[in-house]
């Protein structure tokens, strides 16, 4: 009975730790904090120097096309970022984010050519991604499946649905309205593109640092039997969280559908690569607990300015998946470091 009651304390704790702007600051300053602690400055700084010496080895980098073609290449990625870090903050991981982009798509490409109507279409499109997240997420808190194996099991799942419905055939004559969403731009100034990202991550931002749903999932990845204890409804939270992740798949693959004005099957190859990548550069423990989705909107930008800067400078685009990796590698070694000075270790 005493040991239940140290469990319930210990999961009020969590609770009240995995609460952004808590201890009574304003949102705001919290979440300023909350970036700082994440290395958010830091990466901005890493961002600059980057943008500064490829500035200096190509004049092509800050030619208006680039600059608006690392945008458009940072929205699709952030986007998934954005849901991947929820995921990532609960304590789980989600490797099936570019097969369900892909199936997305599709499915949302043979509902425009069976009805006609670019609403629908792209409501199934958006559904069909939360449906494969919540199908990710029953399997992880109903059978018990490990976040890695299910989502690499729905990775295989989502990219062989993908390619059946379509026959490994791109689709092609999407509407205007449809190409305006990966293509237009606001007053003929601001790309939609740029700006549904920045709605994604506003929204983003409310529910990480705004709402008991946020908290909720600070405190299940700082520890989920402690949250449990606490009365917080872990199995919806995670289901909840994976969801999310499925749905803002779908939604980018929209935006990537517009602006290349074709659906294709093979869409989104490597992209949870990408965003696992945004969300760990970000600061974000894979360990869960601990992570800041403004950091994970920084961590996007410094991915797609390499992936573009390397393509600037001729590198070959087999090594660019290593030096992706490589980031990758050392930015969980950095975590792991930073962990263990912590932890007196």
């Amino acid at each position: 009975m005493k040991k239940a009651e140290n469990d319930q304390a210990s999961g009020k704790r969590a609770f009240s730790m995995g609460a952004p702007g808590g201890g009574g600051n304003s949102g705001f300053t919290s979440g300023l904090r909350g970036l700082s602690r994440n290395q958010g400055f830091s990466m901005l700084i890493i961002l600059a120097g980057m943008w500064l010496i490829l500035g200096l080895l190509s004049p092509y980098f800050f030619t208006r096309d680039n600059l608006l073609e690392i945008t458009l290449q940072t929205a699709v990625i952030a986007i998934i970022a954005a849901g991947e870090t929820f995921i990532i903050i609960s304590a789980g991981i989600d490797l099936s984010v570019g097969a369900v982009f892909a199936a997305s798509a599709v499915v949302g490409g043979l509902v425009l050519d069976a009805t006609g109507s670019l609403p629908l279409a792209l409501a199934s499109t958006v559904g069909f991604g939360a449906l494969l997240g919540l199908t990710n997420g029953v399997l992880i808190t109903k059978l018990w499946v490990p976040p890695f194996i299910a989502t690499l099991g729905m990775m295989g799942v989502a990219r062989g649905l993908a390619l059946i419905l379509s026959n490994g055939i791109p689709i092609y004559g999407l509407p205007d309205a449809y190409k305006f969403i990966g293509q237009g731009r606001l007053f003929d100034i601001i790309p939609v593109p740029t700006v549904i990202m920045i709605a994604v991550f506003a929204v983003g931002y409310i529910i990480a640092n705004r709402s008991r749903f946020g908290r909720f999932i600070y405190a299940i990845g700082s520890n989920a039997e402690a949250a449990r204890l606490s009365g917080i409804k872990v199995v919806r939270v995670i289901i909840g969280v994976y969801i999310i992740g499925g749905l803002l798949a779908g939604l980018a693959s929209i935006i990537e559908s517009g602006r290349l004005g074709i659906i294709q099957p093979a869409g989104g190859n490597g992209y949870e690569l990408l965003a696992i990548g945004a969300v760990v550069i970000g600061g974000t423990s894979l360990f869960g607990g601990e992570g800041s989705i403004i950091a994970t909107l920084i961590g996007a930008i410094i991915m797609t300015t390499l992936r573009n800067g390397l393509n600037i400078l001729g590198v070959n685009a087999f090594w660019q998946y290593v030096v992706n990796g490589a980031i990758i590698i050392a930015a969980i070694a950095i975590d792991q470091y930073r962990r263990r000075r912590q932890q007196g270790g």
